[in-house]
């Protein structure tokens, strides 16, 4: 028997990280906390609390392209913009939890796009986020609370900023 068996293909792709796996994606590189005067994660008891992310390239380097939503970007490029900084979340709690796979479920996500005047499908952008986590965590540990936002603007122009709350295990 072959180690490409059914059985040990669905056994890789189980765990989070043998989703993210098999799903073709991986982390970008972890962003450089550089003089921030906060944590990107903080851990308190079985929580991790997930500070603002923006879509990372693989380098480490913001994501292009940035810009409004409706307006430089169309709703499919924000809404692979908001994947891109789920993508980071998961980077900075492989960094944070030493694995993906440590996350127990997840709790809420607060998507803020960078939105055109009169663009208003915030949630099908936000959605980049929400169904990348489901993709990788599954149904029952990924799924969450959302809410996702409008803003005048975001920092270093990006399209979309994403934040969220997790339960780890112990």
């Amino acid at each position: 028997m072959s180690d490409s068996t059914p059985s040990s293909a669905a056994d890789s792709s189980s765990s989070p990280s043998g989703r993210l796996r098999a799903l073709g994606l991986r982390l970008p590189a972890p962003t450089p906390m550089g003089n921030l005067p906060f944590k990107l994660v903080r851990v308190h008891r079985d929580r991790a609390y997930l500070s603002g992310h923006v879509p990372i390239a693989h380098n480490g380097t913001l994501a292009r392209p940035r810009g409004k939503v409706g307006a430089a970007l169309n709703e499919d490029e924000g809404y692979q913009a908001a994947r891109r900084a789920a993508l980071s979340m998961l980077s900075s709690l492989q960094a944070a939890l030493g694995s993906i796979d440590n996350v127990e479920c997840w709790l809420r996500v607060f998507g803020m796009v960078n939105a055109a005047p009169g663009f208003t499908n915030l949630s099908a952008v936000v959605n980049g986020a929400s169904d990348l986590i489901v993709e990788v965590y599954g149904e029952e540990r990924g799924a969450h609370a959302r809410s996702a936002v409008g803003m005048a603007e975001l920092p270093f122009g990006v399209a979309v900023e994403v934040e969220a709350e997790v339960v780890i295990r112990t």
